[in-house]
């Protein structure tokens, strides 16, 4: 369909390649080194958000080598489905929106650290499936692949600038501020240039079972966990709307780097964000968000 609209599969593989490697490490680094400045930590809330995500990304592996029969690069993205937000473009305007600004920072703390902890996972996770192996030398392979992943070592080296609060030269910080802008738009003319290859009826019952542990199993594992923590109501509203977002394109863009699941993670992007407009609220209106 790409060549139909005049744009060969190679345009889309280049618009990937810039917004894997440059455009969305760009954005990365930027929100990371301004990490100091955001309010203090409460482990509660991070514990129930990114250990829902643990149990859902664990279950996403488990139900994709025994259900779908997935190698483990497969299962990493496809697991990664059910766990990765769209909380850039979504979270923040709906949490302002239906649980005012005092929910924002709730929000800005999980964002960071889920840049940091998410991306990791699903790199780590890859590269220990391609090394199979518990030698020192593909330990040493393993941590050397991570850390030279461009969005990992954007969020490291930021998270460094972030913690001894080093400052920028302007020109420096608007250009970044410049590329950082472009990656979010970037991401989604990817995207859609991807549905545009792939269309919908592709590995459907794998977009399917994405959507499943996206809209449902998350928000039910974020909740619980806020629920057994004791986490104050605000930031327990905040953290379930979070989990209940749609997949984020990024995870899209994770696909077509490790070249596995494009097809099923492009539809589930489309599928998710047209059921998240009922689901979303309707999670909310449920745990009585706000109260």
């Amino acid at each position: 369909m790409l060549s139909r609209l005049g744009w060969p599969r190679s345009a889309s593989d280049a618009l990937t390649r810039f917004v894997f490697n440059v455009a969305v490490p760009t954005l990365l680094f930027r929100l990371m080194s301004d990490f100091s400045r955001l309010p203090r930590v409460d482990a509660r809330l991070l514990v129930a958000f990114f250990g829902g995500c643990l149990i859902v990304y664990a279950a996403g592996r488990l139900a994709g080598a025994s259900i779908f029969r997935l190698n483990g690069i497969e299962q990493s993205v496809f697991a990664m489905g059910g766990i990765f937000s769209n909380n850039v473009l979504l979270g923040i305007p709906i949490a302002k929106v239906t649980l005012g600004e005092a929910s924002l920072s709730v929000v800005s703390l999980v964002l960071v650290f889920n840049s940091l902890l998410l991306w990791t996972l699903v790199t780590v996770s890859v590269e220990w499936a391609r090394e199979r192996s518990l030698s020192p030398a593909a330990l040493l392979r393993t941590v050397r692949s991570v850390l030279l992943n461009p969005v990992v070592a954007s969020i490291l080296i930021g998270a460094l600038f972030g913690a001894l609060a080093l400052p920028l030269p302007a020109v420096v910080d608007e250009t970044l501020a410049m590329v950082s802008q472009a990656a979010v738009p970037l991401s989604l003319i990817a995207l859609g240039m991807g549905l545009a290859e792939f269309g919908f009826r592709s590995e459907w019952r794998e977009s399917a079972a994405i959507t499943v542990l996206k809209l449902v199993a998350q928000p039910l594992a974020v909740f619980a966990l806020a629920r057994m923590l004791a986490l104050p109501a605000l930031e327990t509203s905040a953290v379930v709307m979070l989990a209940a977002l749609p997949v984020g394109a990024n995870v899209y863009l994770m696909s077509r780097q490790f070249g596995v699941l494009s097809a099923a993670v492009a539809s589930s992007i489309v599928l998710t964000t047209a059921l998240a407009a009922v689901t979303t609220p309707l999670t909310l209106t449920l745990i009585g968000a706000g109260r």
